[in-house]
Parts: structure tokens; C-alpha cells; sequence
């Protein structure tokens, strides 16, 4: 077990991309479990999904809070893009953690919106290592621990399963993916350069409540209430590490908590203090299982009705470019070092999802 050598009490977080599906999730569970607590959040609130949705989130946390004396909820529509938006943050609040959310996510979206990706994911992650770079400045304390989102994507179309932070990743298969390798690579560097202790989490396919209205499980559920047919890629034999909102975050809380150390290897320079875990169920799911079990929890929650004729509205079809045929994560690296691993069944997680769906929609 890592030692936890990042107190969160009374500290004050950034976390950016606040408005988005692990952003919101995190701020909420911080504000339960750690008090006091100051988190900014930062979100540029974009359309690319139902901003209602982001909004929704928001209302959550502002709610939350209000119940939590002591704790505070700051929240700025700016983009990390906005370099001059960044440092001004880092001027005024000196946040003493980084939680890197804010990307440009989805591997379609990325081949024919490009630009999208290069302004958020690169630029915008180097604003943020620059102001972290610089929050040392005139011996000040600075950012105790960045840590930011990297993604399952990174591992292309490896043939070894499960993947391990061991295997190499030089193999992209989409742009999303080859931003996300960029961001552990320019991580690396400025951890090595600066002596900033930074963790990239490789996030396998998360899902729930409230969840991005671009992934696959929100998606289909969208059409099938619409009736309309939905498609189901590699004629089915697709298999994802899909991961419960919930295990996220507490992953992610754990790591806030153990920076990487600073030390010097024999040269008498810092070694670079960075590490990198992946964050999945440890168990991929045949998708058409999936969709099997999404469509009777939607029947259950009565989102769709009990004689619902599922297999007139589903087509099998090929493999969409960018997609991969399997994620797979090997979590060795985050139970042995943090004594957690994800375990939320895909039946409750798909419950729970259908349940809220339900509730927001009706």
C-alpha cells in the first residue's frame, strides 16, 4: 500500500472539466467524504452533448453543498484552453490538488472534428502543466499532487489482454487516443523537468447515472425509447471493461491521496515522481450481453414497455473506425498499491442507470 502523503482537509482542489460526468461525481463525493473542503470548479460547458445534462450535474453539486457547512463550491465557465483563464485560477485560489477532467472525449467525434482535440486535450493539458509549473514560483508551496485523465483508448488495438500500464502503447488507433498518449508523455516530462508529482489514470469505458449521452449504453437507450433501431458494431463481438461511476471516483479519490515521491536517483537530479494506473472493472462484457441486460433494466424501470420487441430493433453491423475489439484492464498496480479494485455488477450499474433515466426524462 502507497503511503497517503496528500491530506485533501481544508485544501483546496481545482478540478476541471467540474460539469462533466467524472468531474461532477468527484466534486460530490469530496464534498461527502472530506470536510472541509474548497473545490473550484472549472468547465467550459460546451455542446458537445446536452448541456441540460451539465447543468443537471451542477444543480447536484450546488445542492449538495448547501447541506455541508465549512465546505465551498466555486465555479468558473472558462476553458482550460484559455491560458490566461488557467493562470488566473492558479493566481487567485493556489490550488493545492489538480484533477485534470476537462478533454474532449469520444473516439468518432474525433475524426471529423479534429481540432476540437488539439485545443483542449493538448493545448488546454499544457496550460495546466505550465500554471503547476509555475505555482512553485518564489518558493511558494504549489500543487502537491496533478492528477489527470488519460484513457483505455491509449492501448489501440493491443493484442495483450489485460492491458497493463507495462505494455508499450505506440500503436493509436484514433486521434482521442493519440492526445491521451500525449498527455502521459508531456506529463512525464514536466514531472521529470519540474519536479511536479503527477498520476494519468487510463479510464475503462465508465458508465451510470447521468452519464455522457454519447456513450453506446445512453445512446441506445435514447432510440429504443424513440423506437428506433440501434446498431451494434462488430456484428456484436465487441467486449468492454465497463466501469460504474461510482468505482471511478473512489479510484480517483484514492490516488488524490498518494502523490508520487520526490527524490533524486543517482545523478543527484529528481527522478521524475509520475505514475500511471488504469482504472477498470477487470471484467469486459460481451456487448450484446450488454445491450441484453440494458434493455430489461429499461423494461423494469418502465422506460420501456414490457412487451417491447427488442430484436426488431437492432442491427448487427461492422466495425466502426477507431473502435477497438477489446478493453481489458489489468488493476494489479491499483489494488496493490491502494487496496481497491472496482466491483459494481453490470446489472446493478445498468439498474441504477435506467432508474435515473427514468426520473430525468419523464
Amino acid at each position: 500500500m502507497k503511503e497517503q502523503n496528500v491530506t485533501l482537509t481544508g485544501k483546496t482542489i481545482l478540478i476541471t472539466g467540474a460539469a462533466g460526468f467524472i468531474g461532477s461525481n468527484l466534486a460530490m463525493e469530496l464534498f461527502r467524504s472530506v470536510k472541509p473542503v474548497h473545490i473550484i470548479g472549472m468547465d467550459n460547458m460546451n455542446d458537445y452533448y446536452d448541456v441540460a445534462i451539465k447543468e443537471y450535474r451542477l444543480e447536484q453539486i450546488q445542492d449538495l453543498v448547501g447541506e455541508i457547512p465549512g465546505s465551498e463550491w466555486t465555479f468558473l465557465r472558462d476553458s482550460i484552453a484559455d491560458r490566461a483563464a488557467v493562470d488566473a485560477v492558479f493566481e487567485q485560489y493556489a490550488p493545492a490538488v489538480v484533477v485534470n477532467l476537462a478533454a474532449q472525449a469520444g473516439v468518432r467525434y474525433s475524426i471529423t472534428n479534429p481540432d476540437a482535440y488539439i485545443e483542449s486535450n493538448l493545448i488546454g493539458f499544457y496550460n495546466i502543466l505550465e500554471a503547476c509549473r509555475h505555482s512553485y514560483d518564489d518558493g511558494k508551496a504549489g500543487v502537491e499532487h496533478l492528477v489527470y485523465a488519460s484513457s483505455s483508448s491509449v492501448y489501440g488495438t493491443n493484442e495483450k489482454i489485460p492491458y497493463s500500464t507495462q505494455d508499450r502503447v505506440d500503436n493509436p488507433v484514433s486521434l482521442y487516443a493519440a492526445t491521451k498518449k500525449s498527455n502521459e508523455l508531456m506529463a512525464h516530462a514536466y514531472a521529470k523537468l519540474y519536479n511536479i508529482p503527477c498520476t494519468g489514470l487510463r479510464f475503462f469505458t465508465v458508465y451510470g447515472p447521468a452519464g455522457r449521452p454519447d456513450m453506446a449504453y445512453f445512446g441506445f437507450t435514447d432510440k429504443l425509447r424513440r423506437g428506433e433501431t440501434i446498431k451494434i458494431f462488430n456484428y456484436g463481438n465487441c467486449r468492454r471493461d465497463f466501469t460504474y461511476i461510482d468505482d471511478i471516483v473512489e479510484g480517483v479519490k484514492r490516488v488524490m491521496q498518494a502523490a508520487p515521491e520526490r527524490e533524486n536517483g543517482e545523478d543527484g537530479l529528481p527522478l521524475p515522481p509520475y505514475a500511471v494506473y488504469n482504472i477498470g472493472n477487470n471484467r469486459p462484457e460481451n456487448l450484446l450481453d450488454f445491450v441484453d441486460i440494458l434493455q430489461q433494466e429499461l423494461i423494469r424501470a418502465k422506460v420501456l414497455s414490457e412487451d417491447y420487441d427488442f430484436e426488431a430493433h437492432k442491427e448487427l453491423t461492422a466495425m466502426q473506425p477507431g473502435d477497438v475489439p477489446v478493453t481489458y484492464a489489468d488493476v494489479s498496480e491499483l489494488e496493490r498499491d491502494f487496496g481497491f479494485k472496482p466491483a459494481t455488477g453490470l446489472r446493478e450499474g445498468l439498474r441504477k442507470f435506467a432508474e435515473w433515466y427514468r426520473e430525468f426524462y419523464k
